[in-house]
């Protein structure tokens, strides 16, 4: 892929963030480091910092529909924030093409104590529309929200649902070449959410999108290609249904080894047991088809429940 074809593209790209305010003593301790290494070495981490993203490197065409998965704190909204230009690389380079638009906090602009009315144009203008641009797609917003009967009520008397469903028409209707998107598809009912699917299938056909969510089987209905961040490195770049299979994975085989590795919790059963004592239950173990013990289950996947239990001596069967 030529750079002209990328819509995004990330080069061995690095994050540094510290957990405590950054001082001009640090500031220039890290000045001093860079001169001696030389431009675009790699600094030693100092005290308090730590690497949200490390040497990452991909590219997203033009026209493209990727999803982004990963854990809590592998480095996903970092990813979102350098694309966005929010925050910029310790190392490496980021490059975008095009208007770049950010579904991720719906309403997060919104002013609590202006009306509906007086938030499209807010809350429009903070995404990077101009008053002309929002004058042009008022009527489309409302129509597409459904709440046309409340435009002149503040939004601070709106309920959740209302607030994220006028947050969600405000950004579907930015015009951009690229769009990044955090949850957006999980706000509203059931019926608003199969217009934001209807609505999102529109975007692809005209934007880049790069999708972030954890719900794993939307993210098969609308990529085609998934990014797997682990740790704050690509673990794995390719076809959305292997992807995301080898993800899946992982955070079973995670859970598994956490289980495994438990302190095994003390109990007081046996001076609450009831009964005859005749037999005692002693395990209770859950095992896939092949016998391995396992903490998470999909559909259709073979369960089986093993008892382990100790008899006392001679009982009549009951």
């Amino acid at each position: 892929m030529s750079s002209n074809d990328a819509a995004i593209r990330f080069e061995r790209v690095s994050k540094r963030y510290v957990r405590r305010p950054r001082t001009l003593r640090d500031s220039l301790a890290a000045l001093a480091c860079r001169v001696g290494l030389g431009k675009g070495a790699a600094i030693p981490l100092a005290e308090e910092e730590f690497w949200a993203i490390r040497d990452v490197t991909f590219e997203i065409a033009r026209g493209e529909t990727v999803g982004l998965v990963g854990a809590n704190g592998a480095g996903k909204s970092t990813v979102l924030k350098l694309i966005a230009g929010i925050t910029a690389p310790t190392n490496g380079w980021v490059k975008t093409n095009g208007r770049v638009a950010t579904l991720i906090e719906l309403g997060a602009g919104f002013n609590q104590d202006l009306t509906g009315r007086e938030n499209i144009y807010l809350n429009g203008s903070v995404l990077g529309l101009s008053r002309r641009e929002i004058d042009e797609s008022f009527d489309r917003i409302v129509a597409f929200s459904g709440l046309a009967e409340f435009l002149e009520v503040p939004v601070k008397y709106y309920s959740s649902g209302m607030y994220a469903r006028l947050g969600f028409s405000i950004a579907a209707h930015v015009k951009a070449d690229v769009i990044l998107t955090d949850e957006i598809l999980a706000v509203g009912d059931v019926l608003f959410q199969r217009q934001c699917l209807k609505k999102f299938q529109e975007l692809k056909a005209t934007s880049t999108i790069l999708f972030v969510s954890h719900d794993l089987s939307a993210i098969k209905k609308v990529c085609s290609r998934v990014l797997w961040l682990k740790d704050g490195q690509v673990q794995l770049n390719g076809p959305s249904e292997p992807v995301i299979d080898a993800y899946l994975r992982s955070v079973q085989d995670d859970r598994n080894e956490s289980i495994r590795a438990a302190k095994p919790l003390e109990s007081d059963a046996g001076e609450r047991r009831k009964g005859s004592g005749e037999i005692e239950i002693v395990e209770v173990a859950i095992l896939d088809g092949n016998g391995q013990e396992r903490a998470v289950f999909r559909m259709k996947d073979e369960m089986v429940v093993r008892i382990r239990y100790r008899v006392k001596g001679p009982f009549r069967d009951p």
